[in-house]
């Protein structure tokens, strides 16, 4: 069990290393490095596969022991396989992101049409306008018509109510 234990801590290590030489490689051998990282830590997996089946074999005073180290192992190799798959998805969004950018660069971006409903949008708007000044005349007139038509009622209410009562 002990040579086994280090022999699968050797291998996290070495993952931790290519880890850290995946994020200097290039474009073209980032997928490599990745398939391999992936295959080491498939491995790895399939070590501690076989160290918990040792652990439950091993002595009752020793078992707790080595049960602590095969899931720290555990932990650190889940933690590798976390690492791989953030960096896999960042770097799948930054070429996503790229080939966004690379379409908007290539798109050709026309303006007599737009122009021409820009023109359109402002005539309609000055006439707009026209009539708002026209509405807001009439507004103001038609204030003073109802003033007044509610004078001449009230002093025609008052005249009734003063000489026929």
């Amino acid at each position: 069990m002990e040579t086994l234990y280090h022999q699968t801590n050797k291998q996290i290590h070495e993952v931790q290393t290519h880890m850290g030489r995946l994020e200097k490689a290039d474009a073209q051998s980032v997928h490599l490095v990745e398939n391999e990282i992936q295959a080491r830590i498939d491995q790895i997996f399939s070590s501690l596969e076989r160290l918990e089946i040792l652990t439950s074999k091993e002595p009752p005073n020793r078992r707790q022991n080595a049960k602590l180290r095969v899931d720290q192992l555990k932990y650190d190799c889940q933690h590798l396989q976390t690492a791989l798959k953030n960096f896999q998805h960042r770097r799948y969004t930054r070429e996503q992101q790229d080939r966004e950018r690379e379409e908007l660069l290539q798109r050709t971006f026309t303006t007599n049409g737009a122009q021409k409903k820009i023109l359109d949008v402002a005539n309609m708007l000055g006439m707009s306008n026209t009539v708002m000044r026209l509405i807001e005349k009439r507004a103001f007139q038609d204030k003073f018509i109802m003033i007044g038509g509610m004078v001449v009622t009230c002093i025609i209410m008052v005249l009734a109510v003063k000489y026929l009562t």
